[in-house]
């Protein structure tokens, strides 16, 4: 499970943040100035900061410096400023991404979502191992022992997805989102067709994994019993 560092010193925003992220999964720790949040990152792992720029003692982009200095992780910067100016310091403090207040709360998660996919897209050594099956993201090849399967594009990045996750539950609306996109005009339907499809190629394998459906939820990805 992923965890997310909110740095704020509104105790509203900290709440409402945290009540957003938690919804989705994301373990999440609070701080209220930046010697708070470097106090976290010291002693605990964060995937991610989301950092207010006005705070006491040590400003959010001041803390982007310092987060930038020690930890390789994707920073974004939260702000009631919308000047240019502003962005440009955020953006050369070392913020991945910049979110005007007031904001919607969904916007952000979206935002969140997107870094983490992309950081560990860049950080990782380009497979997913899941028992004996092994998901290769640079040649979109899935080898389970001695057979290579090449996989459509959209049932490959759903089996990535769900075996980089394994045994979290997605929602239908969640994996539209981060497989077809949140501009995707078709219905949920398609989520399951290709759920079908995926269990169909692997039913006559002795596969490591199963895709299970949770009822009126959606689909994980759990070790083959």
């Amino acid at each position: 499970m992923q965890s997310i560092l909110i740095v704020d010193d509104d105790t509203h925003i900290l709440q409402l943040v945290r009540i957003q992220l938690e919804k989705e999964g994301f373990l999440v720790s609070e701080a209220k100035d930046g010697t708070e949040a470097l106090a976290i990152l010291k002693k605990a792992h964060c995937d991610l900061a989301v950092v207010d720029v006005m705070m006491p003692f040590m400003d959010g982009f001041q803390l982007t410096k310092e987060i930038r200095k020690q930890y390789d992780i994707p920073i974004i910067i939260l702000t009631a400023k919308g000047q240019i100016e502003d962005k440009e310091e955020g953006f050369l403090a070392g913020t991945d991404d910049y979110l005007v207040k007031p904001f919607e709360p969904r916007e952000l998660i979206f935002r969140v979502q997107a870094l983490l996919r992309r950081y560990q897209q860049e950080n990782s050594t380009h497979t997913i191992q899941f028992g004996d099956t092994e998901i290769n993201l640079n040649n979109y090849e899935v080898k389970l022992g001695d057979k290579t399967l090449l996989l459509p594009l959209k049932e490959f990045e759903l089996l990535a997805l769900l075996a980089t996750y394994p045994q979290h539950v997605f929602s239908r609306t969640q994996l539209i989102e981060k497989i077809w996109g949140i501009d995707y005009e078709g219905d949920e339907r398609t989520v399951d067709v290709h759920i079908k499809r995926l269990r169909q190629r692997f039913s006559t394998l002795n596969s490591s994994f199963s895709i299970k459906t949770v009822r009126g939820v959606g689909y994980c990805l759990e070790p083959a019993e």
